[in-house]
């Protein structure tokens, strides 16, 4: 935690390059994302490979991702190989590596003065899952509109039979249906636990609104991205790269 009169830089350089080091990563070249934008899948006909070396990397990186939101999407993709994986997974596994290589230093910012308002931000992919055809549920929380303090990437624990639902589970392009007081008829087989939301957003707790895709921060934890829009939402979530001398001199600005 690096504290400066402006806010505070909470990272994790030591331990990113702590791993780096324990799995043999610092003379790799770097890449520009966390996850090539081509669908990771089950290799059924490829070479498999160490598991406890694929778990032991993976774990390295749940770790990691406690103040590294722009790794956890790619990270927790990988972790669903775990069982039966091949070199294309040991690939994959790497590549966050090779990312981590020239971003050891990125890290959160919360600046100072701002309020306490919460903000969320959901998507979901749509059965982008070529294995199962579930559906990633990517969710971000801030406070004060600039304070990130929650994010999450995981798989849908349902196979969605409609968009309509798969878009309802992920409380995104159904806010329609959510507002409307009528029960749709596209939803009356959706799970009740679905429901939940919208009965916040009837008795005013929750307000809704529709995010396009050009607005959407939740986009970074559903799937990959080319790499311009992939720097463009991590600076949107309050990343910054900032090495040890730059935080010095920030931590010794007056207020």
């Amino acid at each position: 935690i690096h504290q400066s009169p402006r806010g505070i830089f909470i990272n994790q350089a030591k331990y990113a390059q702590e791993i780096l080091i324990k799995h043999g990563m610092t003379s790799c070249d770097s890449v520009g994302t966390p996850m090539v934008t081509k669908h990771l899948d089950a290799d059924l006909s490829g070479t498999p490979v160490d598991q406890m070396k694929y778990q032991s990397l993976v774990g390295a990186l749940m770790y990691l991702t406690a103040s590294r939101p722009d790794i956890i999407h790619a990270t927790c993709y990988c972790a669903r190989y775990q069982a039966k994986l091949t070199e294309k997974h040991l690939t994959a596994v790497k590549w966050i590596f090779w990312y981590l290589k020239d971003t050891i230093y990125m890290e959160l910012w919360y600046p100072k003065d701002t309020g306490f308002e919460l903000t969320a931000f959901l998507d979901s992919d749509r059965a982008g899952c070529l294995d199962s055809r579930k559906s990633t549920s990517g969710g971000i929380h801030f406070l004060g509109g600039e304070k990130l303090v929650s994010w999450s990437s995981k798989k849908q624990d349902c196979t969605l039979m409609s968009l309509v639902e798969a878009e309802y589970v992920s409380l995104s392009a159904t806010i329609d249906i959510s507002c409307n007081p009528v029960q749709h008829s596209h939803t009356k087989h959706v799970n009740v636990r679905y429901h939940f939301i919208k009965e916040k957003v009837e008795k005013g707790i929750v307000e809704l609104f529709f995010v396009g895709t050009e607005y959407q921060l939740a986009d970074l934890f559903t799937k990959a991205l080319p790499e311009e829009r992939f720097k463009y939402l991590v600076r949107r979530l309050g990343m910054r790269c900032l090495t040890p001398e730059e935080l010095e001199v920030l931590a010794n600005e007056s207020a």
